[in-house]
């Protein structure tokens, strides 16, 4: 492995340890340091070369640092950045025209990050429901799947069933239920008996910090059903599984769902900037008025560049035909591993997980920082399970590369 600086200022010794010593203790970061990132490869300050098999949780689906989202970045930067939403700037509207014909929708409300949109759909849909539907003032519910993770936000948490997210951060917010994830009935017996003062169910199409979890085929189809049976609205947040990392523009293509509210994020600036997004009907966006909601960043002119541009690679590199084309081949390659380790192998379009049987004590971080050691970084989730999202423009050589990569290393683990 090289030892010269090849790129940046310190080491990656220094960088762990600036980190440890000076930044807040609420991540466990794999052992490795990045310092650029070029398509689907990252380089460590020492020029040793990986495949991310991450991409930031789905942010770069475009890939790092693509070419055109960075043109646009740096070509706005030198015009204008920033005004606040308290003048109009030549680039929002431009914007929201082209996100809302993008994605089959009549309004947008531009956010910076997903949990600020999610954030945004759940006071959407309360005002909607008092405004719309008529549920008595501050009666509103907003029904949530079990294994959800919509952000780190106090209202998002006490949605949350996840101990590390709750622990120690009560009382949580009130009118907030729970109900199994993947189980059409839960939500019909829920809204059978609650409907009156329900606004919304909000769900994951598939979970992805719960491991990728890949519900059934037409349950998010039934859920939707369910809910315009009982004059619910639909919220789907799609911040990770959305533009084109499962194979479709959005995940709740796959069962050709419109939802009533969708969650967009990460990937929609590319990995560049925090951009998020909410989409919605002219009916529901209307509900909130000036002064009611909004970001000092929301919609400001430098992310709507960037946004426009990272929405037009996903379109003119067919990036949702190529996660479906290659993410058939990566499962069926992983299915085809001879280990103990191997327990389930899920995953739609490049959103994928295998499940790791701990075997001889080694665990599915041991499996990771092997992965690392060997030229491929991925990261557990909830401790057995690894999962495998590289960026959408990774050329297939470099995922065969990758494959035989994680297919030698598991193999040797035990």
């Amino acid at each position: 492995m090289a030892e010269k600086l090849v790129y940046g200022h310190i080491g990656s010794k220094e960088a762990m340890e600036l980190e440890e010593t000076y930044g807040a203790h609420n991540y466990h970061p794999l052992p490795v340091v990045i310092a650029k990132g070029k398509g689907a490869k990252v380089w460590d300050p020492e020029g040793n070369e990986y495949f991310d098999f991450l991409s930031a949780y789905s942010a770069v689906n475009q890939g790092h640092c693509h070419p055109k989202i960075i043109a646009a970045l740096t070509e706005q930067a030198q015009t204008l950045t920033l005004t606040s939403r308290a003048f109009y700037n030549n680039k929002l509207g431009e914007y929201e025209k082209f996100v809302t014909e993008f994605f089959g929708y009549d309004m947008v409300l531009p956010m910076n990050t997903g949990a600020e949109a999610v954030e945004t759909a759940m006071k959407l849909s309360r005002r909607w429901s008092y405004d719309v539907k008529g549920i008595p003032a501050n009666k509103a519910k907003l029904v949530f799947a079990e294994g959800n993770f919509h952000g780190r936000t106090i209202s998002i948490i006490s949605a949350s069933t996840d101990p590390d997210c709750r622990k120690g951060f009560g009382p949580f917010l009130p009118n907030i239920e729970k109900i199994a994830y993947n189980d059409p009935q839960a939500l019909e017996d829920f809204l059978k008996e609650n409907h009156a003062e329900t606004a919304a169910f909000i769900v994951e199409p598939i979970q992805g910090e719960a491991g990728v979890f890949v519900p059934d085929a037409g349950y998010v189809k039934k859920c939707y059903e369910i809910c315009k049976k009982y004059n619910v609205l639909f919220v789907a947040d799609e911040v990770q599984t959305g533009i084109g990392r499962t194979g479709k523009l959005l995940a709740c293509d796959h069962e050709e769902v419109k939802p009533d509210i969708v969650i967009l994020g990460k990937a929609i600036s590319g990995g560049v900037l925090p951009v998020s997004a909410v989409l919605a009907s002219k009916e529901i966006m209307l509900t909130i008025k000036p002064g009611e909601h909004g970001s000092t960043f929301g919609g400001f002119p430098l992310a709507c560049a960037v946004a426009k541009a990272a929405l037009e690679v996903v379109r003119d590199e067919n990036l949702t035909e190529r996660a479906q084309r290659l993410g058939e081949k990566f499962r069926a390659e992983m299915e085809k591993i001879d280990s103990p380790m191997i327990e389930l192998v899920r995953g739609k379009g490049l959103l994928n997980a295998v499940v790791i049987k701990p075997t001889e004590g080694k665990e599915a971080w041991d499996v990771c920082v092997k992965l690392k050691e060997n030229g491929l970084l991925a990261k557990p989730t909830h401790q057995h399970i690894i999962r495998f999202a590289p960026p959408l423009v990774i050329s297939e050589e470099d995922l065969d590369k990758a494959i035989k990569i994680i297919k030698d290393t598991i193999e040797n683990m035990v």
